[in-house]
């Protein structure tokens, strides 16, 4: 657009407006859509297309184009044109009926569809059934697991927490607590073969079990730091000790605001009573089947990754070790987790969730 021309403001309607943030936030539409829809709604804000170009990472050129498609075609005109090229041999009726296919049915012969069996069922080839499936998103193969809470103050321990961690309290530490039990101090049976050009790192698929520890962290939200213990078992009484330990790390002045998920032994009547006895501390339960509310579990993730998997230890002791070294590592080199979800959105996808559960025939 040349330099000193405006643009044209853009004006969403409600419909517009809200399939551009369906859009916006897909995981499964390609990056192009996503990208063009968010500067639409950035456009809509008021946002001139050099400050767009700089928020998505674009040339402000590109910008201006897709704004102008808009301003002219609406919607539709985000999507890419026909290009030259040899025709389709597959009609819409076909890719249509490939697609609900897919989507609404289960074959006979298996648990899901593959690009083979659809091929066979359809007699469409396997590589124009590959080229649709990959051009919307759809996975077949793929599934992911959920549970839905029970709890009936699910709601209010969500907008309790979430207010925690994106408004944290003044004059205190808002500490993130669980404990990562059954960690495994395991051997393999022969010596890891180091990476080299060509060849990735080899381990043994079998090795020699010597032992458990379990990992008790609480992990700081505004700084990212963590206090641990490794213990061997994870009853109230480890735990209790592990409550001692964070009383004793963290300056005396300050509250603390504990968010614990509900194992039994964090609501023991003697880990109640030590809680009583002590006014800073402030314990925020999670919902039932919510961990991932609770943000020391993605630290845990790290743990694993960095620390335990690809290990081979022939002791609990030097598996500890292992641990406490990764600790003070990240410790000295720690950023916090950023948490960018409200509680509003939350229970908004919770919602469609439960939507799609409800209109699904079993």
């Amino acid at each position: 657009m040349p330099r000193g021309k405006t643009a044209a403001p853009i004006v969403l309607d409600d419909e517009q407006k809200q399939e551009l943030d369906a859009f916006a936030g897909s995981r499964s539409l390609p990056h192009a859509l996503v990208s063009r829809a968010r500067i639409v709604l950035l456009a809509s804000e008021g946002m001139e297309n050099l400050e767009i170009a700089g928020t998505i990472g674009l040339n402000r050129n590109d910008v201006g184009k897709w704004r102008r498609r808009f301003s002219e075609q609406g919607i539709s005109g985000l999507y890419d044109g026909v290009r030259s090229g040899r025709p389709r041999s597959i009609s819409d009726e076909k890719i249509a009926g490939l697609i609900n296919r897919t989507l609404t049915n289960k074959p006979k012969k298996a648990t899901h569809w593959s690009t083979r069996l659809t091929a066979e069922e359809t007699g469409i080839s396997k590589s124009t059934v590959h080229r649709v499936w990959t051009a919307f998103g759809i996975q077949p193969h793929r599934h992911k697991s959920f549970q839905l809470s029970n709890d009936p103050f699910f709601v209010e321990k969500v907008r309790d927490i979430v207010g925690l961690y994106l408004n944290p309290p003044e004059n205190a530490m808002v500490l993130c607590v669980d404990e990562k039990s059954q960690c495994q101090a395991l051997e393999r049976t022969q010596p890891i073969l180091p990476m080299g050009l060509g060849y990735v790192e080899g381990v043994t698929h079998d090795y020699i079990r010597h032992g458990t520890t379990t990992l008790f962290a609480a992990l700081d939200i505004t700084a990212g730091k963590v206090i641990t213990r490794c213990k061997s078992r994870h009853r109230h009484q480890e735990f209790l000790g592990f409550l001692t330990h964070i009383d004793q790390q963290t300056p005396p002045s300050l509250d603390l605001h504990l968010v614990m998920d509900n194992y039994a032994s964090h609501k023991h009547p003697k880990v109640r009573t030590w809680l009583a006895q002590r006014p800073r501390f402030h314990i925020h339960f999670t919902p039932t089947y919510s961990s991932w509310l609770n943000q020391v579990e993605r630290w845990f993730a790290l743990v694993t990754q960095r620390a335990i998997r690809r290990g081979s230890f022939r002791s609990t002791k030097e598996l500890t070790q292992r641990i406490d070294d990764f600790v003070q590592n990240y410790n000295h080199n720690c950023q916090p987790f950023r948490w960018v979800a409200t509680a509003d959105s939350i229970l908004a996808k919770l919602e469609r969730l439960c939507s799609t559960i409800s209109g699904t025939e079993h």
